[in-house]
């Protein structure tokens, strides 16, 4: 029998993280952190001697970020409760699928489709995810439903995505199945991940699933990369130093993205990522060294658009507006 002390506990827990002003703050750091990403991922990759276009080496750099991350997820949880999260043997299975989808497949097909497509147009591509986890929980796992509302949400903010991909990179060529079609795919993957983690969490410690998928994605990972002859061009202190960084980054922001989902409907907490982009156009401009390059109009424009994209998604339907000091409160 479960003490009260604890259901107590964990219902305010969940009443927080169900708050408006909660999922915005804890989203946003979670995308803010993912959105770190992508310029220290270009530094490790320098720092390490990693050639972009060696596949093996890149799995083999991704899959000891992902490794490192479930294991640091993992201890600093287990540090706070006093023993290590663990996922029943019954649950195991979860941890399986979830590694698939939101691990293995996902950045597979990620890092070789970058490879092989012009930037501006994989980035907006990548932007599309939100897109397809909307209608992946909808229309797939029927976690909820599809409105007009959310497809205009998700419309003006894929338009902010777009706008903030659009600073003169090449966008020519036609598109290729290993290219682009290999970002959809990750895509897709990453979609399937935020709808499992949802219903998975209902019964199991979404922290302890996250830090595990971590741990035996980011191990078939490296397996991967070491087996195809995956290498590190050189040892740098400052290479480590960014692999760390990147571990710690994927552990928070997706333990954090776990909890989020697992007391709030996937659009409520997805349509967030619309700012990814936005998030790593800035932090690479000023990481790497090119904000003067920056249209920075242009990126306030992109910025209030996804703003815009994530207000009228997080807006209460019809049938909830009691009163306008009632739907003040649900937004705050």
């Amino acid at each position: 029998m479960t003490p009260p002390s604890r259901t107590t506990s964990e219902g305010a827990r969940a009443s927080l993280l169900s708050q408006g002003w909660c999922v915005c703050l804890l989203a946003l750091v979670s995308c803010l952190l993912w959105g770190s990403a992508i310029p220290c991922i270009k530094l490790g990759y320098e720092f390490l001697a990693i050639d972009t276009s060696d596949v093996p080496s890149v799995m083999l750099f991704a899959g000891m970020r992902f490794m490192l991350a479930g294991a640091i997820a993992l201890a600093a949880t287990g540090i706070g409760r006093r023993r290590l999260p663990c996922v029943p043997r019954s649950s195991w299975h979860k941890v399986a699928k979830l590694a698939l989808a939101q691990t293995i497949v996902q950045y597979v097909f990620f890092y070789i489709g970058v490879a092989n497509a012009p930037g501006v147009r994989g980035s907006i591509i990548n932007g599309s995810s939100t897109f397809f986890a909307i209608l992946v929980a909808a229309l797939v796992f029927h976690q909820e439903r599809l409105d007009t509302r959310k497809v205009f949400g998700c419309a003006v903010g894929f338009t902010g995505v777009v706008l903030a991909n659009l600073t003169g990179g090449d966008l020519g060529g036609a598109m290729t199945f290993t290219g682009e079609g290999f970002i959809l795919i990750a895509s897709v993957s990453s979609a399937v991940s935020a709808a499992l983690i949802h219903i998975f969490a209902q019964d199991d410690d979404p922290v302890a699933l996250s830090g595990w998928q971590f741990v035996v994605g980011g191990t078939v990972l490296t397996c991967i990369g070491l087996v195809l002859g995956g290498q590190f061009g050189q040892i740098d202190p400052r290479g480590i130093g960014m692999l760390a960084y990147l571990a710690c980054v994927s552990g928070v922001a997706y333990s954090l993205w776990s909890l989020l989902l697992k007391h709030n409907p996937t659009s409520r907490v997805v349509i967030y990522e619309f700012s990814l982009p936005i998030f790593g156009v800035v932090l690479s401009s000023l990481l790497l060294g090119e904000a003067n390059s920056l249209p920075w109009y242009q990126t306030a424009l992109a910025l209030l658009l996804v703003a815009a994209g994530i207000v009228v998604v997080n807006l209460p339907n019809q049938k909830d507006r009691l009163s306008p000091l009632a739907a003040l409160r649900r937004r705050l």
